[in-house]
């Protein structure tokens, strides 16, 4: 493992964070455009992830942060009754297909052949 590769996953691990909290806020904000703009935020993050690295962590990584940030950090109820998500259906979309994009882009990256030339078959 490289300087440049860690450089890397820890530059995914921050954006993940930062995509998981404007993503929070503006899938609420303006409902139905903000959720869609929300996950394509999220897909996109994911996807570069993979092309980036070349490895499923490259995916793994910001969908880490990016799980543990929505559903630990800014799900909890404090005692004021602060709560960024509210009971809506764009809320769960949001959340669950936050986690299906991950999965999507994960799986779709150690699908993806590496090394193989374009070429007849055979020779």
């Amino acid at each position: 493992m490289t300087a440049g590769r860690v450089g890397i996953y820890v530059l995914l691990l921050v954006a993940g964070v930062l995509v998981a909290g404007a993503g929070t806020l503006v899938q609420a904000a303006w409902f139905p455009g903000g959720l869609a703009l929300a996950l394509a935020g999220v897909g996109g993050l994911f996807y570069g992830g993979g092309r980036a690295t070349g490895t499923s962590g490259g995916v793994l990584v910001p969908g880490a942060a990016w799980l543990v940030t929505v559903f630990l950090l800014l799900s909890n109820v404090r005692p004021e009754g602060d709560f960024l998500f509210g009971a809506g259906l764009g809320s769960y979309i949001f959340l669950l297909g936050g986690i299906v994009v991950a999965v999507i882009c994960a799986t779709a990256q150690q699908m993806r052949p590496t090394g193989v030339r374009p070429g007849r078959v055979g020779g």
